[in-house]
């Protein structure tokens, strides 16, 4: 299979950013959400895309979906996506239902581009995604109050792409974009729900766990 350039890459998503619905396009009632973590090996070119399902009023763990193989794309700032991606979708088919809303471990719309990981996979998969990073990639913030649940709009040339979202009282801030088919407002809402005692929502702590056990369950076995 022939490498994508970078220049092919950006055109993708400047192409595919054109598909991502901005609006609430979730099920009356959301029973299962899932969250994504991609885990790199520090010894060798391995990565792991995992996935976990979780009931999403008791937040158990109730799937997981993992898939270990080789880096495909090369490492370039603002096109993670097309190296998280393929593990990711081979873990999505692993999966033995699917999930009412996903939370990635990654930008949506705070991207320079507006075409994050979050959005890159919610409009591959045609699912609602919100992108939570624990990191800010682009935009500035201001006056964010340090109470758990204050927000702080995250802005880009006088473009609200995403929010800066305090989870935990006096604890460093997440980033929230939209990815696909769901609000900013109702995705921000969401990952404070999720983060019931930590920074990061309980959606990534798991995958991140789930993620890092596949590595080494799969370096133990080759």
């Amino acid at each position: 299979m022939d490498i994508l350039t970078e220049e092919e890459a950006i055109a993708i998503q400047k192409e595919l950013r054109q598909q991502v619905i901005t609006t609430d396009e979730l099920p009356a009632q959301i029973q299962i959400i899932a969250g994504t973590d991609v885990e790199y090996d520090k010894d060798s070119d391995l990565i792991a895309g995992s996935i976990v399902l979780l009931d999403a009023g008791t937040l158990q763990v109730i799937a997981v979906a993992t898939h270990v193989m080789e880096v495909t794309f090369p490492y370039i700032p603002g096109l993670f996506s097309f190296r998280e991606m393929p593990p990711l979708l081979k873990a999505w088919e692993k999966l033995p239902f699917q999930p009412d809303l996903i939370v990635c471990d990654s930008q949506g719309q705070a991207h320079q581009r507006r075409f994050g990981m979050a959005c890159h996979f919610g409009v591959t998969i045609h699912k609602p995604v919100i992108g939570c990073g624990k990191t800010r990639l682009c935009g500035e913030y201001h006056d964010l109050e340090e109470e758990r649940g204050s927000i702080a709009p995250l802005i880009e040339n006088g473009e609200h792409i995403g929010n800066a979202l305090r989870t935990q009282k006096g604890i460093n801030p997440v980033f929230v974009s939209t990815g696909h088919k769901i609000s900013l407002a109702t995705a921000t809402a969401q990952v404070l729900q999720l983060c019931t005692q930590y920074r990061l929502p309980e959606t990534t702590r798991l995958a991140d766990h789930y993620g890092r056990l596949a590595l080494l369950d799969y370096k133990k076995n080759v």
